[in-house]
């Protein structure tokens, strides 16, 4: 089963990967990723995301379509 506290959303609008801050709550957050590293990810490489907007940091370890799997937890349930 999916760890749904280390689990967060985002969108890829154009050749953009966007999503909202887990730690500042900033909206609408352009990430430092591109939609072809996102593949790289869900096929198993770990990728250091610093958010630009407080830069804080996470591991991505897994991805799908929908959501990035984080090393940390990023919700509180």
């Amino acid at each position: 089963m999916i760890p749904f506290d280390r689990a967060w959303p985002y969108d890829v609008e154009m050749k953009d990967v966007y999503s909202s801050c887990p730690f500042c709550k900033r909206e609408h957050v352009l990430l430092p990723l591109k939609p072809t590293e996102l593949k790289d990810i869900a096929d198993g490489a770990k990728k250091l995301l610093v958010f630009p907007c407080c830069h804080s940091r996470v591991t991505i370890i897994d991805a799908d379509r929908d959501y990035l799997l984080m090393d940390t937890q990023v919700r509180n349930l």
